[in-house]
């Protein structure tokens, strides 16, 4: 009888911890696992965004995860964009509608809003364990959020084939707006030229540090490189070589206005530049109507084109094309109504080319021009500018001319005639040489580029202040900053990308985020991070000492 006893209370006994087990087991398979904890203010974004507020869980994007846009039609663009960044990696194939309101948990939202603070190109991004949320008040804003919402998703995000997930986010909310709103790098197709799908390339890749002017060099000594109808030879001849005398090449009409269209894509103004009155060889060299007398230097010389005759029946030669690198010699002539012509026909064309504000008309080293005569000359261009309805920019040496508040100076390396802009009301845009022109070699070993201004490492490349670098010109004063790489000593997509990187995230960082929170040995560990994410975009950078750089 006891013994019986005993085997019940054991067999109950039994029974209740095989059922507690039970229902543990049924609450663990029929819930989620738990997330561990994530901290948003920990990923590496660059440039540096004004806040970031972490909730310390994670929003993982699923094979059932879609894209919602709210708006109008632009952003089903923008919409796209992301989902064509996403699915090669992820393999999930998103789709992108319309929505009223937010979607279901598991998407990503992208709507329009009304913040005041956010301005034409900041965004907050919300991410919650449910929703991915990003709204601005421009498509801009939205697409600035997109590059920093590629950052926080592993780096491996950005690769082109299958990879395992899981995708998972910290949430948070991320608030950012930019500080200066001329952010920009200027590529030189002139001295070595580069075909539509390098410049695409590059456009992408700037695109992706929130950068958002486009300078191209079009025109200089040693190639034309924009097809201008009415004065077809600048193209045909003037076009066909480059430094070193290899083949040179030009943009057509149709090709520079799908570059236009690329660029607006990804929110980038492009910003035209023919140099006048000097570096204008490549001209001088199609028509001898305008030349008057210039001397090419020995070193560079290539072949005469045909004698023609100017305007006024005098018969001119042409000079010959020009491959070497030597500056300052070239010159239009201020006593040739030709000359004006020329110009009028070249920036009327390019104006209807180019929806942007701004033609750029060079204005640098024009050694050869009298004084008295370059003043005349870019007072003249300014009303040829404003006349096509564009802002001009000029490099600082138009300062010495009349010019005004209508007018953009870019500081390279004069103090003196930065000062004298902004005495004339001009903005400044800051791309100083000694620190910001990439193409300046890294250091000594550095086999591309140049150092007549400096060598330029990363870290030298980081730590300078756009409103104190020059003495008596402060933020007030200053519309924002560029990276010019000048291509003397390139003539490959690969070595256009190792100047450029790992220095433009730098230069994009000092325009976009406030100095106050800018310091280099914080800033090095992100970009030491960004690594892997250059890597899987296939860039080739420069794997500077000066960056611990993570495999």
């Amino acid at each position: 009888m006891f013994q019986q006893l005993l085997l019940t209370m054991l067999h109950i006994k039994i029974y209740s911890i095989g059922w507690i087990l039970g229902v543990l087991l049924l609450g663990l398979t029929s819930c989620k696992p738990p997330v561990p904890p994530t901290d948003l203010s920990k990923e590496n974004i660059i440039p540096q965004p004004i806040s970031i507020t972490a909730t310390g869980n994670a929003f993982v994007l699923t094979d059932d995860s879609d894209i919602f846009v709210e708006g109008p039609e632009e952003l089903k663009q923008i919409g796209q964009y992301l989902a064509d960044k996403l699915n090669p990696s992820t393999r999930f194939d998103m789709k992108v509608a319309s929505t009223t309101g937010a979607p279901k948990s598991g998407n990503i939202y992208l709507t329009l809003s009304a913040d005041p603070q956010l301005g034409e190109e900041g965004y907050e991004l919300n991410i919650t364990n449910n929703l991915l949320k990003l709204a601005a008040n421009k498509p801009a804003g939205l697409f600035r959020g997109i590059q920093t919402l590629r950052q926080v998703f592993p780096a491996k995000i950005e690769l082109s084939t299958a990879q395992q997930g899981p995708w998972k986010i910290p949430t948070g909310v991320i608030r950012d707006y930019p500080s200066y709103a001329w952010r920009g790098s200027m590529l030189d197709v002139a001295r070595h030229f580069f075909g539509v799908e390098d410049v695409k390339r590059y456009i992408d890749l700037i695109s992706y540090y929130k950068i958002n002017i486009l300078h191209l060099h079009l025109s200089d000594d040693q190639g034309w490189r924009i097809e201008i109808k009415s004065w077809p030879n600048l193209t045909k001849h003037g076009g066909s070589t480059q430094v070193g005398g290899g083949k040179g090449g030009f943009y057509t009409q149709e090709q520079y206005a799908d570059l236009v269209a690329y660029s607006q894509a990804r929110y980038i103004t492009i910003v035209p530049e023919i140099d006048l009155p000097g570096h204008i060889n490549s001209a001088l060299a199609s028509y001898g109507e305008l030349n008057g007398g210039t001397i090419v230097p020995e070193e560079g010389r290539v072949a005469l084109s045909k004698p023609s005759r100017d305007i006024l029946g005098a018969k001119t030669k042409p000079t010959e094309l020009y491959t070497g690198i030597a500056v300052g010699w070239s010159t239009l002539r201020v006593e040739k109504e030709v000359t004006f012509k020329f110009v009028e026909d070249v920036l009327r064309e390019l104006a209807a080319l180019t929806p942007g504000p701004y033609l750029h008309i060079g204005g640098d080293e024009a050694a050869a021009t009298k004084k008295k005569d370059y003043i005349t000359f870019i007072n003249r261009f300014k009303d040829i500018v404003k006349a096509n309805g564009k802002i001009m920019v000029g490099w600082e040496e138009i300062a010495q001319a009349d010019i005004n508040s209508e007018v953009v100076t870019q500081y390279w390396h004069s103090q003196k005639y930065a000062q004298t802009a902004v005495e004339k009301e001009s903005k400044i845009i800051m791309p100083p040489s000694t620190k910001a022109y990439i193409d300046m070699s890294y250091d000594s070993t550095t086999k591309l580029g140049l150092h007549w201004a400096a060598y330029i490492e990363v870290d030298s490349a980081y730590r300078w202040n756009l409103a104190t670098h020059v003495k008596g010109i402060g933020r007030e004063n200053i519309l924002g900053i560029e990276a010019p790489l000048w291509s003397e000593t390139i003539t490959t997509m690969d070595d256009i990308e190792f100047l450029a990187f790992p220095r433009l995230p730098g230069y994009a960082e000092i325009g976009w985020s406030p100095e106050n929170g800018r310091a280099w040995d914080e800033y090095k560990v992100r970009l030491g991070n960004h690594g892997p994410r250059l890597t899987a975009m296939e860039v080739n950078f420069y794997r500077s000492s000066k960056v611990p750089w993570i495999k």
